[in-house]
């Protein structure tokens, strides 16, 4: 495994592995206190990378890659143009793109605007295509995350990463110790609200949803979902598998927001299965 960044319109750290002449795969984490790239994903790119040319960027204004001086429209919007960045950059003119919750969003809103450089998409939970229609407004997960934000402290870490999955016992004090570095680092809570700003900005507020424009995105998706999840409950995968127009759905049982976490193996054999599908 490599390290390194790009530097231009944004500055991105990355990490990479996997063989070179290999299928890019580009994994985008979602969003919350001490996320980055690896947060996410490093438990699952050993395996991905005997298959892909796996690429583990942070994205804007999440762990070692800084935001942008202000906002020009909502967060997905600008990640998505700051991964075609990170792509011209690496030279990477096609990829897969597998995204986790805001990743997923991400990874949609990139696929919609550059269609001819997204291959096939896995979505993990994917925020903006999520529709709630029975439960509250807020989730569970939705209130305690922004509850850390309001005040920072071990505890209310604790208990925003026990909604992201169904057994609190995965959450162990090396984890907790990671986030709550990362999270408390000089600048961090103040991004995370920049970023979640971006979503009540009115100057963004004529912009139409993800959701709304899910029967556009024709790419071979693979939507996947926690039985279990209390950031992004299950109900919200029902309109999306319906509208995107080449989606199948996999949910995996006992599981919360995490799956990449609590259903390692399974998912990472379905996500190889899909991606290296003829």
């Amino acid at each position: 495994m490599t390290s390194g960044s790009v530097t231009g319109a944004y500055e991105l750290h990355y990490h990479r592995a996997g063989p070179p002449d290999a299928p890019p795969l580009v994994l985008l984490h979602g969003s919350g206190p001490g996320v980055s790239g690896m947060s996410n994903f490093a438990g699952n790119l050993p395996v991905l990378a005997r298959t892909f040319r796996t690429y583990v960027p942070d994205m804007p204004a999440f762990g070692r890659s800084p935001g942008p001086d202000g906002w020009k429209a909502r967060y997905p919007v600008v990640a998505a143009e700051a991964l075609r960045f990170f792509l011209d950059e690496l030279g990477i003119e096609r990829a897969h793109l597998l995204g986790n919750s805001m990743g997923g969003n991400v990874a949609a809103e990139f696929a919609l605007a550059h269609p001819d450089r997204a291959d096939r998409l896995v979505l993990m939970g994917p925020g903006g295509l999520a529709v709630n229609t029975f439960g509250p407004e807020q989730s569970e997960g939705t209130k305690r995350l922004f509850a850390f934000l309001a005040e920072p402290s071990r505890e209310a870490m604790r208990a925003w990463v026990e909604t992201m999955v169904a057994d609190p016992a995965l959450i162990t004090d090396a984890l907790l110790d990671e986030r709550m570095a990362m999270a408390t680092a000089p600048g961090a809570v103040e991004r995370a609200l920049s970023v979640f700003g971006t979503f009540a900005d009115p100057r963004f507020a004529d912009d139409a949803p993800l959701w709304a424009r899910a029967s556009r995105l024709t790419h071979r998706t693979l939507v996947t979902w926690g039985r279990d999840d209390r950031m992004l409950p299950y109900e919200g995968a029902l309109f999306p598998f319906r509208q995107l127009p080449d989606a199948e759905l996999h949910v995996f049982a006992r599981c919360g927001h995490w799956a990449q976490v609590e259903r390692k193996a399974e998912f990472e054999r379905v996500v190889v299965e899909f991606l290296t599908r003829p």
